[in-house]
């Protein structure tokens, strides 16, 4: 099977304004790209750290037996809002295996620039 149960994005930094003020498409974000290759649903826990607080979370979702989600950190507000232009680093676990790629846009300069990794797993 693909996929591990435990994923770490270790930088993690959501810059406010930018481009997309009138365009939800090109808003500065942060993304967890989440892939459920599985045959049942995976119920995801995610954890946020920060270097001069205690951790945010678990913020839940499910992800559906062999589907994707493209979560983007800017939309999790339960237990709080990641807040913005504030180093964070963050934990994904899952009681199935997952994949997980992160994504940023960065739209604060008229050259967009986007940046794309796979989050570390175990």
């Amino acid at each position: 099977m693909v996929g591990k149960q435990t994923w770490a994005i270790a930088e993690g930094y959501i810059p406010s304004g930018g481009a997309g003020e009138d365009d939800q498409a090109m808003v500065s974000h942060e993304t967890a790209c989440i892939l459920n290759p599985g045959e049942t649903d995976a119920q995801v826990e995610i954890m946020i750290y920060f270097n001069d607080r205690d951790p945010a979370g678990p913020y839940r979702h499910t992800i559906a037996a062999q589907r994707t989600l493209h979560l983007r950190f800017n939309d999790l507000e339960d237990p709080e809002i990641v807040p913005r232009d504030t180093d964070y680093a963050s934990v994904i676990s899952s009681d199935q295996p997952i994949v997980v790629q992160h994504t940023r846009l960065d739209s604060r300069r008229g050259g967009v620039a986007l940046l794309s990794t796979t989050a570390f797993s175990q």
